[in-house]
C-alpha cells in the first residue's frame, strides 16, 4: 500500500497520515458555489430558497479536514460541509468517508465506468495516473476564471492530453526535513534550523556526505528508511519507469534510476535504520533517536508528535535535497455520468477555494494547494509547538513552490515500484547484495 495518509493506533488523530497542526489565526468566508472572474477562483454564493432541492454525496478518504466526522476525538474549528449547506439551502450534503485510500481506490475504479460512484469523489496523487487513462469519464472542470488558482503543478497532474481539467486540487504534501537538533549537536554538526538548512542545501549526494559525516561521528543511522529516501528521489526522475504516452518499460534501463538504486544502497549500509517504514520499531524510533533525520511532509509532523511526545528536540529545516518533492495530496473529481454534475462542480470548487483550504487546514493539517491560500491567516500565522516552534506556515508555502509537475506514473507504475522497494528492502535486511537484490527486480519487471 501507498502512503499519502494513514491512520495509526498510536494516540494519533490522522496520518501518512494526516494530523493536525498546531496553528494559530483566524480568517473570514466569503465563499460558496460559483467561480467568480478572478484568477485565484475565489468562490461566492447566492442562496435561492426557490432553488430545486438536490442532494450531493461527497466521498473522501483519511482526514481532508471537512468535518469532524473525520477525527471524531478532534477539535475541528470549521464544518465546511454544514457552511455549504447552510450558503445552499437547497443542498443536501450526504458525506461517505473510507477509512484509507485503498478502499476509496477499489471502489473507484470498481463503478467509474458502470456507475454508482459518488457525486464527488476524492482521488489520491499515487493513483492519479491511472485515473487519467478514464479522464473521459470525469467532468471537465476547467474554467477561465480559474487559471492560477492552483499550484502549476497541482493543476498538470489533473490535466489529460486534451486540456481537460478533471481534477480540482485539495492538498498537497510539499516535503522539508525534520530533524533532532540534539543528535545533531552531538555529532558536531550545526542544529539550528538555518544551520542545518545550509547543511543540506544540495543534492542527494550532499544529503549523504553529512549523513556519513554524522554516522562517522556518531556511529548511529542518520535516515529513518530506505523506502522513505527512495519515494523522494525516485519522485525527482521524470520519466522514471515508464515513457509517457506508450507505457513502455524502461525502468530497468533508465541510467537515472540505478544510479538513485546505487547512490541510496551505499548510503544505506552505515545511514539507514534497515527498519520498514510504518513498523514499530520505525515508529518507537522517532522517540528513541534511532536516527537524526526523515523527509517529511505537513502531514507526516502529526506522525511523529504522535510518536516522539516525549522528546523536546524535533525541528524542520526548510530545505530538501535536490530541490522539491511532494509526497501525498489528493482532488476532488466529478464522476460525467453523476446525476448532478453542475450542482456537483459547484461543490468540489468550493471546498478547494483558497478560503475553504485554510479552514481544511487548520483543522486537519492538510497543505493548501492553492497559493492564495498561503497569505491566509490560518497558514500564513501557523506554527507547531511540538516543532519547537516551527513556522510550519511559511515553511510548507515555500516547500510547496520547490515542487515540480509529478513524474509520469503509467498503468505498471505500482508492480514496478514494488519490485524496487523489495529489492531495496532485501538489501536493507542483509537478504541479498544490491547487485543481487537488483537483478531479481529485473526478472520482476521483465515479467509483467
Amino acid at each position: 500500500m501507498t502512503y499519502s495518509r494513514r491512520k495509526t493506533a498510536l494516540g494519533l488523530t490522522a496520518g501518512a497520515a494526516i494530523l493536525a497542526l498546531t496553528v494559530a489565526g483566524c480568517s473570514s468566508s466569503d465563499d460558496a458555489a460559483e467561480p467568480t472572474s478572478s484568477a485565484t477562483g475565489a468562490m461566492s454564493a447566492s442562496p435561492d430558497a426557490n432553488a430545486e432541492p438536490v442532494t450531493l454525496t461527497l466521498a473522501t478518504f483519511n482526514t481532508p479536514g471537512y468535518n469532524s466526522i473525520e477525527q471524531p476525538d478532534a477539535d475541528y474549528q470549521f464544518d465546511l460541509i454544514q457552511e455549504y449547506m447552510d450558503e445552499n439551502p437547497n443542498v443536501t450534503v450526504v458525506y461517505d468517508r473510507k477509512a484509507e485510500s485503498g478502499d476509496a481506490r477499489t471502489n473507484f475504479f470498481a463503478k467509474l465506468g458502470p456507475g454508482g460512484l459518488a457525486d464527488v469523489e476524492m482521488v489520491e496523487v499515487d493513483w492519479m495516473p491511472e485515473v487519467m487513462g478514464y479522464s473521459d469519464l470525469l467532468a471537465d472542470l476547467s474554467d477561465p476564471s480559474l487559471d492560477g488558482r492552483w499550484l502549476e503543478s497541482k493543476t498538470a497532474d489533473a490535466t489529460d492530453a486534451e486540456g481537460r481539467l478533471i481534477g480540482a486540487g485539495t492538498d498537497v504534501g510539499p516535503q522539508a526535513v525534520c530533524y533532532r537538533s540534539s543528535l545533531f549537536e552531538e555529532a558536531g554538526l550545526a542544529s539550528d534550523p538555518a544551520g542545518v538548512e545550509a547543511l543540506l542545501e544540495g543534492d542527494w549526494a550532499n544529503f549523504f556526505s553529512v549523513g556519513q559525516d554524522y554516522y562517522d561521528a556518531t556511529g548511529e543511522a542518520f535516515f529513518d528508511s530506505t523506502g522513505g529516501i527512495w519515494q523522494g528521489m525516485i519522485n525527482q526522475i521524470d520519466p522514471a519507469f515508464e515513457e509517457a504516452g506508450t507505457d513502455t518499460i524502461i525502468a530497468t534501463e533508465n541510467p537515472e534510476v540505478k544510479a538513485a538504486y546505487d547512490q541510496l544502497t551505499e548510503a544505506s549500509i552505515d545511514q539507514s535504520t534497515h527498519l520498514g517504514q510504518w513498523s514499530e520499531d520505525w515508529f518507537a524510533g522517532m522517540q528513541n533517536g534511532a536516527f537524526a533525520t526523515m523527509l517529511c511532509p505537513p502531514w507526516m509532523l502529526g506522525v511523529i508528535s504522535g510518536s516522539a511526545g516525549d522528546t523536546t528536540d524535533w525541528n524542520i529545516a526548510n530545505v530538501y535535497p535536490n530541490g522539491g518533492g511532494n509526497w501525498g495530496g489528493s482532488w476532488l473529481t466529478v464522476p460525467e455520468n453523476g446525476a448532478n454534475v453542475e450542482e456537483a462542480k459547484k461543490l468540489a470548487l468550493w471546498l478547494t477555494s483558497a478560503d475553504s483550504q485554510a479552514k481544511a487546514f487548520d483543522n486537519a493539517g492538510t497543505y493548501p494547494s492553492q497559493p492564495e491560500a498561503y497569505t491566509n491567516p490560518l497558514v500564513a500565522e501557523a506554527s507547531n509547538e511540538f516543532f519547537n516552534d516551527a513556522p510550519t506556515g511559511t515553511i510548507f508555502a515555500d516547500r510547496a513552490t520547490a515542487v515540480l509537475p509529478s513524474p509520469y506514473k503509467g498503468a505498471f507504475y505500482f508492480p514496478i515500484n514494488t519490485a524496487f522497494s523489495d529489492a531495496l528492502t532485501r538489501v536493507d535486511t542483509g537478504v541479498d547484495s544490491p547487485a543481487a537484490s537488483w537483478d531479481k527486480a529485473v526478472t520482476e519487471i521483465n515479467n509483467l
